[in-house]
């Protein structure tokens, strides 16, 4: 029988916890409300009770817990350093000790989309690959790196900001304080201000039709619709976002030249047109190297990489860098 462990996706909203086999098996999942306003204890205190409601219902206990954090976490110590989406932002929280005591296995912490790529790696599109690198593209830019079958954190788990590499020299602000990052051009939020403005100004009749007018409900995937019913000018929009994340993508290849590129997160779900312009783009700027044998593919796990993330940081026994 396969060995049980448990998963926390911790998230500014909500947070989802699992059971989950070291076969990739779902046991028992559910999602509840962050409720960060409450304090850390809290939040950690509900995450506790849910994971016993788990565990009752699928009549397992976990081996061990592994957890992806939004922002930052000493993953040696288990203590959270700065999550800057949740109230307090958990500076000092000594997560690990609460929570170990609570759920009477050993906790890992990660962040949260180094964690997704230990999903992707492990029970996703990365399986068998030894050299890969992911791209989350949602609400920011994150990412992760996996180099000789190991994914790679760096000093202090800070390795593969892959979101914060200038692709416009003196370009708007990024909120990391850098200016030009991948993250301004190419996150969720900034593909979906161009269309909203596309669509005020009139220049996306498809777009207003299909959201009826409200800028809210404007996405990136509501404008690939549109672009796909004929909005031309909305098409650009994705086109040129694209194109920046293609530039990103062939940064990364020229440094580690992995055998695979996954691009997972709320964009990714543009779908072909957005996959063609990258993989058109990277051809056009490596020319030291071949680039036809690297798979650029969407994320298998989809929003899920972090929840089957964290089950491969808890069978892995963390990620201490050693």
């Amino acid at each position: 029988m396969s060995d049980v462990y448990a998963s926390v996706d911790l998230g500014g909203t909500k947070t989802a916890c699992a059971l989950i086999t070291s076969a990739g098996d779902l046991l028992a999942e559910k999602t509840i409300a962050t409720d960060s306003h409450d304090g850390p204890e809290a939040v950690l205190g509900r995450i506790a009770h849910t994971l016993d409601e788990l565990c009752a219902a699928a009549h397992a206990r976990p081996e061990a817990l592994g957890m992806g954090v939004p922002g930052l976490a000493d993953i040696a110590g288990g203590v959270t350093r700065f999550l800057p989406n949740l109230a307090t932002g958990w500076r000092g929280v000594p997560v690990r000790a609460i929570l170990e005591s609570a759920a009477g296995c050993p906790v890992y912490l990660l962040n949260d989309v180094r964690t997704a790529t230990l999903g992707e790696m492990t029970f996703g599109r990365g399986r068998g690959v030894r050299t890969m690198a992911f791209f989350a593209l949602g609400t920011g830019v994150g990412g992760g790196l996996v180099i000789d079958g190991r994914l790679r954190l760096g000093p202090s788990g800070m390795a593969g900001e892959l979101g914060h590499q200038t692709i416009i020299p003196d370009g708007d602000r990024c909120g990391c304080g850098n200016r030009g990052c991948l993250e301004t051009v190419a996150s969720g939020p900034a593909i979906a201000a161009q269309g909203i403005w596309l669509m005020q100004c009139g220049r996306a009749p498809k777009l207003f039709e299909l959201t009826e007018g409200d800028p809210r409900r404007v996405t990136p995937r509501e404008m690939a619709r549109a672009a796909d019913c004929g909005d031309e000018a909305v098409a650009d929009v994705i086109r040129s976002a694209a194109g920046y994340i293609g530039i990103g993508v062939a940064n990364i290849i020229g440094a580690i030249y992995p055998e695979l590129v996954v691009l997972g997160g709320g964009v990714a779900e543009i779908g072909e047109r957005l996959f063609d312009v990258v993989r058109e783009t990277v051809r056009w700027r490596i020319a030291i190297f071949p680039v036809d044998e690297i798979r650029i593919e969407p994320s298998m796990l989809g929003e899920r990489a972090g929840l089957w993330g964290g089950a491969a940081l808890a069978m892995k026994r963390g990620m201490r860098e050693r």
